[in-house]
């Protein structure tokens, strides 16, 4: 081969290479948000760090761990793709910031609620509208099993039909069932439903589910309360699927 040539098959492969690094797709941003105005939860220093290793593992996305308010404005808030709960009680949230978290779900951003994410805001309705459903008591803390509702849905089939699991088991009041997709179940054979505390409701008790908020795509599990959980690979699979498919990229 000339050195004419050489030299010209060396800037064309220089030429192909950042191609192709521009066609893989960068990390989306992901916005973790754990105030407590309510019950603060002792898991919440792992569970940043746990997300931090995931979204480093899956490298389609990273997290920003905050309980700073101010992030809720339109501006700050086109930073990410996805914001997550995990909250508690009456947030102090201006009516401004408010909507600002509203319009971004609902021009397509993605928004993920975890375990006391539904102990959350229950004096502002619009809340309710974008998570589906609000804590009513855990009755149970114990080894349960839990139903994969539909598994063929790619969020949980890795799971099969069922899973046992150890964690605080939350019930589900003024759930929209028409409007959320069950991911998952509890299996009330594995539980005392004599307790005191317990409601019984058409819907069972749901502990995962999907729904639509506008464009946006909402997730929401009410496990998550014992640092066990954070530390089981199932679970940390199902929200690596569960932020991937709300950013629409594949779980």
């Amino acid at each position: 081969m000339r050195r004419r040539e050489f030299i010209a098959l060396l800037g064309g492969a220089a030429a192909i290479r950042p191609l192709g690094a521009h066609a893989q797709r960068s990390a989306a941003r992901i916005l973790y948000f754990s105030y407590s105005a309510g019950y603060r939860h002792d898991v919440i220093p792992l569970s940043k760090a746990i997300l931090t290793q995931l979204g480093s593992n899956s490298g389609n996305f990273e997290v920003t761990a905050t309980e700073d308010m101010s992030e809720f404005s339109a501006e700050n808030l086109q930073r990410y793709a996805a914001v997550m709960f995990f909250t508690s009680g009456e947030l102090p949230m201006s009516d401004a910031q408010k909507a600002a978290l509203l319009n971004f779900v609902l021009s397509g951003g993605g928004f993920l609620g975890v375990h006391s994410a539904t102990d959350t805001f229950y004096t502002w309705p619009d809340y309710l509208d974008l998570i589906g459903g609000y804590f009513n008591g855990h009755p149970w803390h114990q080894a349960v099993t839990i139903e994969v509702v539909d598994p063929s849905d790619p969020l949980v089939a890795f799971l099969g039909n069922s899973l046992q699991i150890e964690d605080e088991i939350y019930q589900i009041s003024d759930f929209d069932y028409r409007g959320s997709s069950v991911l998952l179940r509890l299996d009330p054979r594995t539980v005392d439903l004599g307790r005191p505390g317990v409601h019984q409701r058409f819907y069972g008790w749901p502990l995962a589910w999907t729904r639509l908020y506008g464009e946006g795509r909402v997730f929401y599990t009410a496990l998550g309360h014992a640092p066990s959980v954070w530390q089981d690979a199932r679970f940390q699979r199902i929200l690596t699927n569960a932020i991937l498919w709300s950013i629409r990229r594949s779980p």
